[in-house]
């Protein structure tokens, strides 16, 4: 097996269980490893810490599959680890009543660069590092073993897999193609999710519990939901019972997918707006005309796909809570989020607070929010903890 030799003082990560090998912190490569295969990693002094994953072409040089390394990294793995990453999701009693969620996390799941999310009777992949894509046929074939389904289908596009070296790739890897469009429950609410171009895997599956949330705030109160998609947090701030809900979303076919989430549920007689544009010109529109609302939902994209867009994202994300505060009626309540990794709770708490300031109003914080349940983070990479929120109370 060639072996990756670590630097003197650098397996420090490694003995904490951190699974990432950065190219600045290896000696040399001993042998010969093509893109994704196993290596050994050692320290200076030869000791054998972990099994990874071998990446020539992104700064993390290997993924660890494994700290135990005299595991073989073969089809009975893979076999192993996603049958422990399905018997944890049965455990969570709030994932039994629903059928989508994330079955496998990556990193989170033993799994680096490995995404199993669960739509109904279908399941849908991302490979999104080399020795992901490597053995993506060992994990198919224990998918189809190990949970019933019709169908496992393949959205490897994000654009993390460049830095690995490798083309976005989609398309039918196991089974039936899936429908046009999957209807699934989310408790009280049904959604309908396209695998084939939906955002991520199809569906913001990460903020399950979060939109639940609105159930508690939404009652009678007029709701502005920005970066709307297909209009999930419309759909449970109505069910709990919101006066009216205005969306702001660029596109419009997720709009028009948000208009059948409201006849799905009922909902079709609501009062409910939809504005198609850019949320940050929108909201400048909403703020110059004075108009205000009881209830707001931030729920922007990755502001920062790395460290050097930190401070561009910062500004993004205190500008839309900046608008956002100025037009929170007394009393109102603000749902601001960031799926930023490279923003954490701490800095992000920091822009929400300084915009506040800006806008002149006083605000507590009522909650702070993270990910749903199947969405586990590992104590040593919290880094897999990339969604943070807080709900927000402006003074009267």
């Amino acid at each position: 097996m060639p072996t990756l030799q670590l630097k003197p003082g650098r397996e420090k990560s490694i003995l904490r269980r951190h699974p990432w090998v950065f190219s600045g912190a290896v000696e040399r490569l001993e042998g010969e490893a093509r893109s994704g295969e196993t290596v050994m990693i050692c320290s200076a002094d030869g000791t054998r810490l972990a099994l990874g994953a071998f990446s020539p072409e992104s700064q993390i040089a290997a993924r660890v599959w494994s700290f135990d390394p005299g595991l073989a990294v073969d089809g009975s793995f893979f076999r192993a680890r996603l049958r422990l990453a399905l018997q944890l999701r049965q455990q969570v009693a709030s994932l039994r009543a629903i059928s989508a969620c994330r079955l496998v996390n990556a990193e989170a799941d033993g799994l680096p660069g490995v995404i199993v999310d669960r739509y109904g009777d279908y399941l849908v992949c991302q490979f999104l590092s080399a020795g992901a894509e490597l053995h993506r046929g060992e994990v198919v074939a224990a998918l189809s073993e190990l949970y019933p389904c019709k169908g496992v289908y393949e959205r490897s596009e994000a654009t993390v897999r460049a830095k690995e070296g490798l083309e976005p790739r989609a398309g039918l890897l196991w089974g039936e193609e899936p429908p046009e469009l999957i209807e699934v429950s989310e408790g009280e609410s049904r959604f309908l999710v396209d695998v084939r171009h939906g955002h991520k895997t199809g569906f913001y599956l990460d903020q399950r519990d979060n939109r639940r949330l609105l159930l508690q705030y939404a009652q009678g109160r007029e709701v502005l939901n920005c970066f709307a998609y297909t209009g999930a947090f419309a759909v449970w701030a109505l069910q709990g019972g919101a006066a009216r809900v205005t969306e702001v979303e660029e596109s419009s076919a997720a709009l028009e997918l948000g208009r059948r989430h409201l006849a799905l549920n009922g909902l079709e007689t609501a009062d409910h707006e939809q504005i198609e544009g850019d949320v940050f010109k929108v909201l400048r529109q909403f703020r110059d005309s004075r108009r205000s609302f009881d209830l707001i939902v931030l729920d922007p994209p990755k502001f920062a796909e790395s460290q050097h867009q930190l401070d561009r994202a910062c500004r993004g994300y205190k500008d839309i809570n900046l608008l956002a505060f100025k037009m929170l009626r007394p009393g109102g309540v603000l749902f601001t989020f960031s799926c930023s990794g490279q923003v954490g709770l701490d800095l992000f708490q920091k822009v929400v607070a300084d915009a506040a300031l800006d806008a002149g109003r006083e605000a507590q914080i009522l909650q702070r929010l993270g990910q749903a349940p199947d969405h586990p983070v590992l104590l040593s990479f919290p880094e897999a903890g990339y969604l943070k929120g807080l709900v927000c109370r402006v003074g009267e």
